[in-house]
């Protein structure tokens, strides 16, 4: 008999949430999809971790970095749900069958890199490899949670965007992220403060990437691009650069706002936050000059 019941994902109330501005006024929907940070009773007994070990997979506070968006006129939307249960930067179905018994659906992708490398949508290890579970799921436990979790995220996403794009002509998704500063290499002409994803130039107008990069660099931050990350499913999948349709991923630096290892906030976070609102403010007021004569030229 497995540990976790297939209906625990109806533990999440709500399972995310969207911050709606006073007012839309600018062409922009911010996401934080891996911050949730509620982890039900269910799932903690069925792993064979302890909820710090679990919480070490989660963009912890990231939320919080980039709650000031709300203020500059765009919604933020950001899960409750922790990335270890379900992610959303994932397609609906990869999932590895050793995780589970019974038979996935036909339609399963179960060969991806990130179902070999234990990371599909129902994640088996968490980020610094350690297997999650005592043992197998049913795999209707991964069913309910695409159906009620994953779906739903995904549709008020792109209703985000569809709404964005037909009241502004454009939208541009900014997915936000962190990363372990252990993920970036040891030596020192490795190390990032931000990794800009735009899928190598196919996710996102040029001239976003660009600015975002020139204000984050004026700061005194170090930026690269995608390397050592591109960009997920939600910025390959909504950008659309084509239909005017942008989405740009922002990965951070964990060392420069937290304890990496207890999670707790150190004194760089409302600075980086600071700087983040600053940033944006200036994107943003440029999106009724220079951006649009940029989107309008290419």
């Amino acid at each position: 008999m497995s540990f976790l019941p297939p209906d625990d994902s109806e533990a999440f109330d709500p399972p995310f949430v969207v911050d709606e501005p006073a007012q839309h006024v600018v062409p922009f929907v911010f996401n934080t999809p891996h911050s949730g940070a509620h982890y039900p009773e269910a799932f903690l007994a069925a792993s064979r971790l302890d909820a710090l070990t679990l919480r070490r997979s989660e963009d912890a506070h990231v939320d919080r970095l980039f709650a000031a968006v709300v203020g500059l006129g765009a919604p933020l939307m950001r899960a409750n749900f922790p990335r270890a249960y379900l992610d959303v930067n994932r397609e609906p179905y990869e999932l590895d069958p050793r995780m589970f018994q019974g038979r996935l659906p036909s339609y399963a992708n179960t060969r991806s890199m990130r179902v070999a490398g234990g990371l599909g949508t129902v994640p088996r290890i968490v980020a610094d490899g350690q297997e999650i579970y005592r043992e197998r799921l049913p795999v209707e436990a991964a069913v309910r949670r695409i159906e009620t979790l994953y779906k739903p995220y995904h549709r008020t996403l792109r209703g985000l965007i569809q709404r964005t794009a037909r009241t502004f002509g454009r939208a541009f998704l900014i997915d936000c992220h962190s990363m372990p500063s252990s993920s970036l290499g040891r030596e020192e002409s490795a190390q990032a403060d931000f990794v800009l994803g735009d899928r190598f130039g196919t996710a996102c107008l040029p001239a976003l990437v660009e600015g975002v990069e020139a204000r984050l660099r004026a700061l005194g931050y170090k930026v690269v691009r995608n390397k050592p990350y591109a960009g997920g499913f939600i910025t390959e999948h909504y950008g659309e650069p084509g239909l005017g349709r942008h989405a740009l991923q922002i990965e951070i630096n964990r060392a420069l706002y937290m304890n990496e290892q207890s999670l707790a906030l150190t004194a760089g976070f409302s600075a980086l936050a600071d700087n983040l609102a600053a940033v944006f403010a200036e994107i943003a007021a440029e999106t009724g000059d220079a951006v649009p004569h940029r989107i309008a030229a290419e």
